[in-house]
């Protein structure tokens, strides 16, 4: 559990239970810190590890932060499938099998056949067919969705029909297993120890899945949010906007958020403030602390009869069905309309068990699936009232004839900051309009 101390308008310290005791302790300092990652675990499995959420980021939002741009999401479409519900997270294939791997799925629907026996005039190279001019290297956020509509055709391949072939053999025929070997065996190799299938020989299995979360709580230039003495570094903070398509933007943000930025600009802070005014024994520190016991106590009691993954799953399937990759005004209102529903039964049914005063990983899990079922319906919000398509969010009912993102640059060039005003009611937008200075316009032809 976790929660930020605010005292007279400012960050001055976080309250953490203790993993291994079971104690709660208020820090408290002059500034607070938060570089937690990112949310995208909010549809339950993505690339990340099953311990990263929005609980640091909530609770701050819940004390006053702005949350910015959370519709913002990134999908890599070059990821190992899911096989089972046994599950915590998928694996991250590089996007560099593309150059050589050919995407296709069987053209007839229900087609279980192994791929090697499927004749080349029943496969669909779908992006080939689609993107003539791109192909196999359609950007992610084409190839991803491009991915999931063969599967919802019932085209899919592998366990529960969630994968597309990424297919070598022409490359090898071509080059030489060698040559491939040389460029991607590392990659082969993972994937080989993951699915126990030889991707020399037999087609690898790819499905898109959620990677990176381009919105985050809002910050300035100096990486301090409007809540005075709370910081946001990297991927926690939305300082990358969603409606680019930049590689490496956790890489991006993490350096030079933390290595360019904050050295330089927390100490303007930090020298306008008395070092050490609030401490330990401040009376926000002790509500803090109450809070949080009040909060694992009411966990605790609750004693239902669905666990706190099975919770995690369905908010999961409601999030990554109308909330995921492709988005229409449709299913983001089914998504808003399901998810306080999901949320008051989790009260009334979660079962935690174990006890609060020891190691309890089922505590710590429900503690951030509560935040989940809270943060969900801010991110179908968000993804609601943009009307467009950019990036890292697609609204079906804005794309171009050929499925490139139509965006409306008139009427939605700006940060959207919301802010919390209690669980079921209406967040506070505030619009941050994005300047441009400097910009150059670079022409590049292509033969």
């Amino acid at each position: 559990m976790l929660d930020l101390i605010v005292v007279d308008g400012e960050a001055k310290g976080i309250t953490v239970r203790d993993l291994v005791t079971g104690e709660i302790r208020s820090h408290v300092g002059d500034a607070v810190v938060l570089a937690t990652g990112g949310y995208v675990n909010v549809f339950y499995l993505s690339t990340n590890a099953m311990g990263c959420s929005v609980t640091a980021n909530w609770r701050a939002h819940k004390k006053g932060a702005f949350f910015a741009n959370p519709c913002y999401t990134q999908i890599h479409p070059t990821c190992i499938p899911q096989s089972g519900e046994h599950q915590s997270k998928l694996t991250l294939m590089s996007e560099s099998l593309r150059n050589d791997g050919r995407c296709w799925a069987p053209k007839k629907a229900g087609d279980n056949r192994p791929a090697n026996q499927i004749p080349e005039d029943e496969r669909d190279y779908y992006l080939e067919r689609k993107y003539p001019s791109f192909g196999n290297l359609a950007p992610r956020d084409i190839a991803s969705r491009a991915a999931k509509e063969q599967c919802d055709e019932g085209r899919g391949v592998g366990p529960g029909g969630r994968g597309v072939n990424l297919d070598f053999a022409d490359s090898i025929k071509r080059l030489g297993e060698d040559t491939i070997r040389e460029r991607y065996g590392n990659l082969f190799e993972m994937y080989e120890k993951i699915t126990d299938e030889n991707g020399y020989k037999v087609p690898m299995r790819i499905y898109p899945a959620p990677h990176y979360s381009m919105g985050g709580l809002w910050v300035d230039y100096n990486c301090e949010s409007n809540v005075p003495g709370l910081f946001v570094l990297g991927e926690a903070n939305f300082s990358v906007h969603g409606a680019n398509r930049l590689g490496a933007s956790a890489l991006m943000q993490g350096l030079a958020d933390g290595y360019y930025v904050i050295p330089y600009t927390i100490a303007n802070y930090l020298a306008k403030i008395k070092p050490g005014a609030v401490k330990a024994d401040h009376p926000e520190c002790k509500k803090s602390i109450d809070e949080v016991n009040g909060l694992t106590k009411k966990m605790m009691g609750i004693n239902g009869k669905k666990t706190v993954s099975e919770f995690h799953r369905e908010l999961g399937k409601i999030m990554w069905n109308n909330v995921g990759m492709a988005r229409s005004e449709q299913s983001l209102k089914e998504a808003i309309k399901q998810i306080p529903v999901l949320r008051e039964e989790f009260w009334k049914n979660v079962k935690v068990t174990g006890t609060g005063a020891e190691l309890n990983q089922q505590l710590e899990n429900a503690g951030r699936v509560a935040d989940f079922l809270e943060f969900g319906e801010l991110l179908a919000k968000d993804a609601l009232h943009r009307n467009e398509s950019c990036g890292g969010h697609f609204r079906t009912e804005y794309q171009m004839p050929d499925g490139e993102a139509m965006r409306d640059d008139e009427n939605f060039c700006y940060a959207a900051a919301w802010e919390f005003k209690g669980v079921n009611k209406e967040p506070e937008l505030h619009k941050e309009p994005l300047t441009f200075d400097n910009v150059h316009l670079a022409v590049r032809s292509y033969k």
